[in-house]
């Protein structure tokens, strides 16, 4: 197959929602349709033994909630589909706002009962930031929730997109009667068994025929005709155009733990969801067909295998094709690097690759020579934009709870930092290291890694800090910044970059401090 058609055939998208909307078990669905698994494991039940595929660390385990991006890759119908299945949890974001740069397209999922949720409008605001195009799943059917039109615009109003619908639910909850496919102009009856659901489909090109009446009875026909009438006044023609624009945002219903409407959704969006596509590197644009390689590392995950301490770099590849023991530039420390295991994913089974191409994710290992946004090449420097660290909201100190494990604590402490868990932060005064994280659940993520990865155990101990600025001075020689340095000394640390940083003990601290020194730039992300 010829390079440019490899790329043609590749789709890679991220899955985006609010916790409990049913992104896991939509991921699930969809690898059973790409045979990549044979049966599918809810997240919710505790009587069933099997866990979800994707969540493959203890902890997600244990809560049933996803906390770390995990990469799966499958074949359906010649297409060759990567998906990131994001955290949904707020104190995950961060994980999920970075891997939103190594995706083409997104599918939102969005609960009938609940509606449009805030964790689901930030994560679309930055989509349209970056005109991301979206499809949107409307899920858990078989649940009492809102009205088809009623939910079209909220998703309209809260998450200012424009949508059209290209399935609709006849009937909803209780009285459910299955789907009709506008895209595919057919009607998909539900039954509650699964098996039967995924093949039976009955075409319907005509809404006027008895033979709908007689499908799903007299008042649901009279009702979805009525309702597909008024979708058609109200809401835009599907146009692909404007969708791969991020201008227009196709809707689709189904309830993905019934593994129902989840077909039409996957055949629609290979449908039309939009190849690799070019990047902006801070020196040019890349193109996905350019003969060289270039990808860039979105994500660090320590310990894939607990039998081996291993770090795992996940990298997209943006441009070229990737091979196995070819030498690579690494462009941040300048010096060419070989991989004789490159892997690719799925789930926790990985295999070993000897080519990737554009949009795929290569796993590379890796002995502690990547950050998240490192950029590999051919020899070319390139540096791609967009995975910034944002400045912490909770602040700990952390204490080692066991002096015989020290050394493991902090070994422990620096690879979770890398993977970009959360921030660390060291008191220039005494030492003593402060974990910041932008939600406070990372907190016992951390201390239950540590203990179970690295048999490191630590205390948390409050400590009053608002917010942590990374400070930037025109001279450091200047009095100004000297008196700084010694009034403020107990509030400074430094990064693991070594940055300078003033940890604020109160908004109004902060404001003061700004005044008093106005040749200092205080600074809340550390991208400057």
């Amino acid at each position: 197959m010829k390079f440019e058609d490899e790329i043609k055939r590749r789709r890679t998208f991220g899955i985006i929602s609010h916790p409990d909307a049913g992104k896991t078990t939509l991921t699930e669905k969809l690898l059973l349709f790409g045979g990549a698994i044979q049966e599918a494991g809810a997240v919710k039940s505790n009587k069933v033994k099997k866990g979800a595929t994707s969540d493959f660390m203890e902890i997600e385990r244990q809560r049933g909630i996803s906390v770390a991006t995990s990469v799966l890759g499958f074949e359906y119908k010649d297409k060759k589909i990567n998906i990131l299945d994001t955290p949904g949890h707020k104190d995950f974001a961060e994980d999920t706002f970075r891997t939103l740069t190594a995706v083409d397209s997104v599918i939102v999922v969005v609960d009938v009962a609940k509606g449009v949720e805030e964790q689901t409008e930030k994560l679309v605001e930055v989509c349209r930031m970056r005109n991301i195009p979206m499809i949107v799943f409307i899920n858990k059917l078989d649940r009492e929730g809102k009205d088809g039109f009623e939910l079209l615009d909220e998703i309209e109003q809260k998450l200012h997109l424009k949508v059209t619908p290209l399935s609709y639910p006849i009937g909803m909850g209780y009285d459910f009667k299955g789907i009709y496919n506008i895209y595919e102009q057919n009607v998909n009856l539900f039954t509650g068994d699964p098996k039967k659901d995924i093949e039976d489909t009955v075409e319907v090109k005509d809404l006027n025929t008895k033979e709908l009446d007689e499908l799903i009875g007299d008042t649901a026909a009279e009702t979805l005709r009525e309702d597909l009438e008024l979708a058609e006044g109200v809401y835009p023609q599907f146009d692909k155009e404007e969708y791969l624009k991020g201008e227009l945002q196709p809707v689709f219903f189904g309830s993905a733990l019934h593994n129902f409407g989840v077909r039409e959704l996957l055949d629609c969006f290979i449908d039309i969801a939009p190849p690799p596509q070019p990047k902006e590197g801070e020196e040019r644009e890349v193109k996905p067909n350019e003969d060289k390689f270039t990808g860039f590392v979105f994500k660090i995950h320590a310990n894939m295998d607990p039998k081996h301490r291993d770090r795992l770099a996940f990298v997209k590849v943006v441009s070229g094709k990737f091979e196995r023991n070819k030498p690579y530039k690494h462009v941040r420390l300048s010096k060419n690097l070989k991989f004789s295991s490159p892997s690719a994913f799925f789930a926790e089974k990985k295999q070993i690759v000897d080519e990737m191409f554009p949009g795929d994710i290569v796993g590379l290992h890796d002995t502690g020579n990547f950050k998240i946004g490192d950029t590999l090449t051919e020899g070319e420097i390139i540096n791609y934009k967009g995975t910034p660290s944002f400045s912490p909201e909770h602040f700990r100190y952390i204490n080692n709870a066991d002096p015989m494990k020290s050394k493991q604590l902090y070994k422990g402490i620096e690879q979770l930092m890398d993977e970009g868990v959360a921030q660390l932060f060291t008191l220039e005064l005494n030492n003593r290291k402060i974990i910041g994280t932008v939600g406070a659940l990372q907190y016992e993520v951390i201390q239950y890694r540590l203990e179970h990865e690295y048999g490191a155990k630590c205390s948390y101990e409050n400590i009053n800090v608002h917010k942590a600025c990374w400070i930037e001075a025109d001279n450091e020689k200047s009095e100004e910044f000297q008196d700084f340095k010694r009034v403020k000394s107990k509030f400074l640390a430094k990064d693991k970059h070594d940055q300078l940083v003033f940890l604020a003990d109160s908004p109004f601290s902060l404001q003061m401090t700004q005044q008093k020194y106005p040749s200092i730039k205080f600074h809340f992300t550390s991208e400057f």
